[in-house]
Order: structure tokens, then sequence, then C-alpha cells
């Protein structure tokens, strides 16, 4: 075998860091969104009591809402390639090392079993719903209570509570913990 010929493990290993390579990206992209998302909230915050004007606060929920459907496809993407390592490149390469799969890759799958992973997930899950959900609509509230609003600003409000209320609802689905982690498009599931 000539020294540039590239066998199926190489290619399979090489596959497998450049996938590990777009996880970790992921991984940062997506935790970086919740400290990106508290910023804009305390600034939106901030210049609406300075103002004294909670129509500002209207800006926090399509705010919210489009950093939190970044967060949740991040978090989706993140766990598909997971699962396609464990279920689909893993195999692959210890076929082709003539190994028994399961010895390729173990802590792709060793880290799901911690006993502690549901209440982890569901504590996750509280986090994302509060960052992402719970503060905008109660600044949709604040809204409401304080004052008189226009009906132009009243309908807006009511478009952008449902938008927050959408992305809670998607929020709770990709978390809940009866989803089969091999399901298309499935996003993390709970052992």
């Amino acid at each position: 075998m000539a020294e540039r010929d590239v066998t199926v493990g190489q290619l399979l290993l090489a596959e497998y860091q450049t996938i590990k390579d777009e996880q970790k990206t992921r991984i940062g992209f997506r935790d970086n969104l919740l400290y990106v998302t508290l910023t804009v909230v305390a600034a939106v915050i901030a210049a609406a009591a300075q103002a004294k004007r909670t129509e500002m606060l209207l800006a926090l929920p399509p705010v919210c809402v489009v950093l939190g459907w970044t967060y949740l496809v991040n978090d989706q993407k993140i766990s598909a390639i997971g699962a396609y390592v464990r279920g689909d490149l893993g195999p692959r390469l210890a076929t082709a090392a003539g190994r028994d799969g399961a010895d390729v890759f173990r802590w792709e799958a060793a880290h799901r079993s911690d006993p502690r992973r549901f209440s982890r997930k569901a504590a996750q899950c509280a986090v994302d719903l509060l960052a992402f959900c719970v503060v905008p609509f109660s600044a949709l509230v604040v809204h409401w209570v304080a004052g008189d609003p226009s009906t132009g600003l009243l309908l807006l409000s009511a478009l952008e509570a449902l938008s927050v209320l959408a992305l809670a609802a998607y929020i709770v689905q990709y978390a809940l913990p009866f989803r089969p982690a091999s399901e298309p498009g499935a996003g993390p599931a709970v052992q």
C-alpha cells in the first residue's frame, strides 16, 4: 500500500474529528447565547425603567424568541451529532478496525448513564424556559398592567405572547424524557 493511500478507518476518524469540532463550536455558541440573552434583557429593562416607557419592554419577546430558537436548534444539533457518533459512525469505525462496537467512543454513551442526568436535564429545561420564555412573558405582563396600551401595541404584544408560548412548547418538547434518541430530529432524550 502506498503512503498516500487512505483507509476507511482514517476517513472515519477524520469525519469523527470534523463533527466533534462542529459539536464543540456549537456548544460554545449555544452556551454564549444565554449570556447574550441576559445582557439584552438587562439592557432593555434598564432602558425602559430609565425612560419610564413600558412599551420598550415589547423588544424583549422577539429578541428572546430568536435567541431561544437559535439556542434550541444548536442544542438539537449537538445532540444529533452525539447520536450519530453513537449509532452510526462508531459502529462503522469498529467494523473497519475489526473491533466490537462497544470498544469505540465509549464516552459518547457512558456520560448518558449518569444517575443525575434526568435532574440535570429537568433543571436545564427550567433554565431555558426562564431565560427565553418567562422573562419576555413577564415583560409583556408588565406592559399590559402598567397602563392603557394602544390597540396596535396590544395586538403586537398578543402576537409576541403567542410566539413566546410556541417557543416554550418547543423547549419542553425537546426536553421530554420519553423521546427516543434515535428518532430523527429528536432532541436530547433522557435515559
